[in-house]
């Protein structure tokens, strides 16, 4: 039965709404409204619904996306939390990794901890590695901690005790005293949102968990108020950082999983784009307002990650942020959006980015208080986008503002208004080419002979040039493609990752003892998933990090269907460690450590795609002058309406073809042509 559904993703810029009703699909795309982000959802929605001509009443699913918890944690917007812990152990949160991130760096910043020295206490307990008390939970102390709390108005607690991953009983106890205590504080214990080993990453995800808890909860609240109050009484489900979809008590007890909703969703999109066109090593490039986010798509899979680092303080070195264990498709994120500001350094260099203009003021150009330039302004003034038609015409452009700021830039270095955009531009691609290079050989793969599939209300403005500096011939853009992710999230599962950690050799390993534990990982996460997805079939995902016994990292290994025994754990690890390594190391022990289970809806990949029947050149609706910033050269481009465009069609660069929510850009010496689903594909054409 067809479902009538509406995808809600909020950006740091924009706030997008896609409305699926079974024969026809429309899009919106409105400023972000940070002090309220509900505010602009729901004028969103109303306005959505009624170019749709239906009623509230009448959706039957809304799915929902959001950079919330991602902003609050990177700008310290949370609530006022605490961290409670094994005595002696408060201060594993300051210590870290114990190594220096940028060894050469003799001014390098640590990211402070969010939670301060003095809001770490201590409670006498201990538990060994195997799970047996040694200390019992000193109730007394526990108690003593409660006057602290309420005179520091404590919001949120984070409970993490050491070895809680193999036994929870001290933190359930902990927690249910100080919920008795404090009714008004939420609480987080580590061996419910993170139960795995390594101290530090538990740690640090369990109090990231609770720094966001208290604002995602009465977010998620509002949300669902304002949304029955419009008249929409139908289930609201969240969009995770891991591709899958989860409903509101969920996403509300773990709000930690939504960070990188957003990107998630352009991710699941992208993968469909490449199963459609047979494009089986892929790059997904989503560039919006405030961020541009780059994934490797192989075997139509994005790559998963459960490690994912916030708030980086060196935007490409490891280590520089504060780590959560999550499950999370792996991208990287780069503060290179429309709305990045350029300014001159010290060097009399071009920087552009991470900061942002954001919605308020914006870029420019909007005319709403901006006067930094941005990439957004160097696109007006390059002829990349018109003025009069941004966002379908909705949000007007000031193109001499816009010209003003990207001049005064130049006016600092002696270039004109051309030129300097030309260079605003030149910069942000290539911090985006060095960022995706850097990703893809920390990951041992390469950037060249990959299909760019380009989404995002940016992202189809620079995409051709970014090909060109990663060796890429070719650009996929999809239907509606400024509204990306929000269309990914139609296409998600409801889908749920239970992770367990249970360190064995597998000379050691029992018969029988894997199954037991599946089983109960399995319960777990169908008791989620069916909240969301009463009835169907459900598909299982299982995988094992191993290592040789002595290594201290890791391998995950992707596991076979049925009953496991050492020979076939053996077996699996071998193949994984000679595909990623070249070889395996004789005569050493291997030992399990962390044992994961995805279980989520079936999803099928579309098949793949015919080639349409030629339909002749496309006939363009205008032309505009733009600037090529490969060469510096000013060329007259053929102007096409997307809407103008069937399967089949053709057309030679330089062109822009024009949509509500973006524009695509063919430089010279590209062709591009409709492909039987309507995605605009861009090839280089030079030998």
């Amino acid at each position: 039965m067809s479902l009538t559904r509406l995808a809600v993703d909020i950006g740091g810029t924009f706030t997008d709404l896609v409305l699926a009703l079974p024969d026809r699909t429309f899009s919106a795309k409105l400023l972000t409204t940070h002090d309220a982000p509900e505010r602009a959802v729901i004028e969103g929605t109303a306005a959505i619904l009624q170019d749709a001509g239906i009623q509230a009443a009448q959706l039957d699913l809304v799915i929902h996306g959001t950079t919330l918890a991602t902003n609050a944690l990177i700008e310290r917007k949370g609530a006022r939390t605490a961290l409670v812990t094994t005595q002696g152990f408060r201060d594993s949160l300051e210590i870290a990794y114990e190594h220096r991130f940028e060894q050469y760096d003799l001014y390098m910043e640590r990211p402070a901890p969010l939670v301060e020295r003095d809001l770490r206490l201590e409670v006498a307990e201990r538990l060994a590695a195997d799970g047996s008390t040694l200390l019992p939970l000193d109730a007394t102390g526990l108690d003593a901690l409660v006057p602290v709390l309420r005179r520091r108005n404590i919001e949120a607690v984070a409970i993490s005790f050491l070895h809680a991953y193999v036994n929870p009983a001290h933190e359930e106890a902990a927690r249910a005293r100080l919920a008795r205590l404090l009714p008004d504080v939420a609480i987080t214990i580590s061996s419910e949102v993170c139960r795995e080993i390594r101290e530090y990453e538990r740690t640090s995800t369990a109090v990231a968990n609770a720094y966001v808890l208290p604002l995602m909860d009465r977010y998620l609240a509002r949300m669902q108020d304002r949304l029955q109050a419009l008249g929409a009484d139908c289930p609201l489900l969240l969009m995770m950082s891991s591709g899958g979809i989860c409903t509101v008590d969920t996403a509300r007890r773990f709000p930690v999983r939504l960070v990188e909703s957003g990107p998630a969703g352009g991710v699941i999109l992208a993968r469909q784009i490449a199963a459609r066109g047979g494009w089986d090593r892929a790059l997904s490039f989503d560039m919006g307002g405030t961020t541009a986010k780059i994934t490797l798509i192989d075997d139509f899979t994005p790559q998963q990650s459960r490690h994912f680092e916030v708030a980086r303080t060196y935007r490409f070195a490891k280590g520089s942020g504060f780590p959560v264990r999550i499950p999370v498709i792996d991208m990287v994120e780069i503060g290179a959006g429309g709305g990045s500001i350029a300014r001159v350094d010290s060097l009399r260099r071009i920087q552009v980015g991470p900061d942002s203009a954001g919605s308020d003021p914006g870029p420019a150009c909007y005319a709403r208080g901006g006067e930094a330039p941005t990439v957004t302004d160097a696109d007006v003034v390059l002829g990349r986008i018109d003025p009069a038609h941004f966002a379908g015409g909705k949000i007007a452009l000031d193109a001499v503002r816009g010209n003003a700021a990207v001049g005064a830039l130049g006016t600092a270095l002696g270039m004109s208004n051309s030129e300097a955009a030309r260079g605003i531009a030149e910069i942000v691609d290539e911090t985006m080419a060095s960022a995706a290079r850097v990703h893809a050989v920390e990951n041992g793969k390469d950037t060249a002979a990959r299909t760019l599939i380009a989404f995002g209300g940016a992202a189809p403005l620079h995409a051709a040039r970014l090909a060109q500096k990663l060796g890429m011939r070719r650009v996929v853009v999809p239907v509606d493609a400024g509204v990306g992710s929000a269309h990914g999230f139609l296409m998600a599962p409801v889908a749920y990752e239970v992770v367990r950690t249970l360190l064995v050799r597998l000379d050691a390993l029992e018969q029988g003892a894997t199954d037991a534990l599946f089983a109960e990982m399995r319960a777990e996460a169908e008791g989620v998933v069916r909240l969301g997805a009463r009835d169907g079939a459900l598909q299982v995902m299982r995988t094992v990090f191993m290592r040789y016994r002595g290594q201290g990292h890791e391998v995950a290994v992707p596991l076979p269907d049925g009953a496991l025994d050492p020979t076939t754990l053996r077996t699996a690890f071998d193949a994984t460690y000679t595909r990623l390594y070249g070889r395996t190391i004789p005569r050493l022990e291997v030992e399990a450590v962390t044992w994961t289970l995805a279980l989520s809806q079936v999803s099928e990949l579309p098949p793949r795609a015919g080639t349409p029947t030629d339909a002749g050149a496309a006939s363009p609706s205008g032309e505009c002058r733009i600037v090529d910033t490969a060469t510096g050269e000013t060329h007259t481009a053929a102007v096409f309406s997307r809407a103008a465009l069937r399967p089949g069609h053709w057309m030679t660069g330089p062109a822009a073809i024009v949509e509500d929510g973006t524009t695509t850009i063919i430089p010279p010496c590209f062709t591009a042509r409709i492909a039987a689903g309507g995605e605009i594909v861009i090839e280089d054409s030079t030998p």
